[in-house]
């Protein structure tokens, strides 16, 4: 019993002379998706290169990503981050989908925005296929750049501006309401 005593004085005097421990930062964990996620909640979603992901009603508590030629389908799904995709091949976000931050699709294939909420902004930029953004609600501007496959862009309700400068053929649309500006080639929307 003396050298328990003594054992735990001892490791309670190192402690007290400057001993530091250091905790390890908890990582978010990062789901990988192939095929269908349902209504359960994930830290970040990442859907590996020419994999094809299905959500529905998913809530993400960090960010969405989409690699080169992945196909990403969310219907009703919740992300408190970001929705990025670089090279993909089709992005949907749709049916009353929520996203905390931004939806970016860049240098990939077709993507459709819809019937969703977006708190910050949606940006398509360098896209070949057609792309769709029709009846959001975005917190921030849309900006459509130099996509190549034709854009459609109609009934959205846009805090910030409705920019679209670039594209050939130019985009359609109609019926935005803009707090900002309607700009270039959105100009008439």
């Amino acid at each position: 019993m003396r050298k328990i005593g003594l054992a735990l004085a001892g490791t309670v005097l190192g402690i007290g002379m400057g001993s530091v421990v250091l905790a390890t930062p908890a990582l978010a964990d990062e789901r990988a998706c192939r095929g269908t996620i349902g209504a359960v909640t994930l830290d970040n979603v990442r859907v590996p290169q020419g994999a094809r992901c299905t959500l529905n009603g998913t809530r993400i508590k960090g960010t969405l990503k989409v690699e080169q030629r992945a196909t990403l389908i969310a219907r009703g799904v919740k992300v408190v981050g970001n929705v990025q995709a670089e090279g993909a091949a089709r992005v949907t976000v749709a049916g009353g989908s929520a996203v905390g931050g931004s939806v970016q699709v860049k240098q990939g294939g077709a993507a459709t925005v819809e019937s969703s909420r977006i708190k910050a902004d949606i940006q398509l930029d360098a896209n070949g296929r057609y792309l769709k953004v029709n009846g959001n609600r975005v917190g921030g501007s849309i900006q459509v750049v130099g996509n190549r496959g034709g854009a459609e862009i109609r009934r959205n309700r846009v805090d910030g501006n409705l920019q679209c400068k670039e594209n050939r053929p130019a985009p359609t649309g109609g019926g935005n309401i803009v707090d900002g500006n309607k700009e270039d080639q959105c100009r008439r929307f």
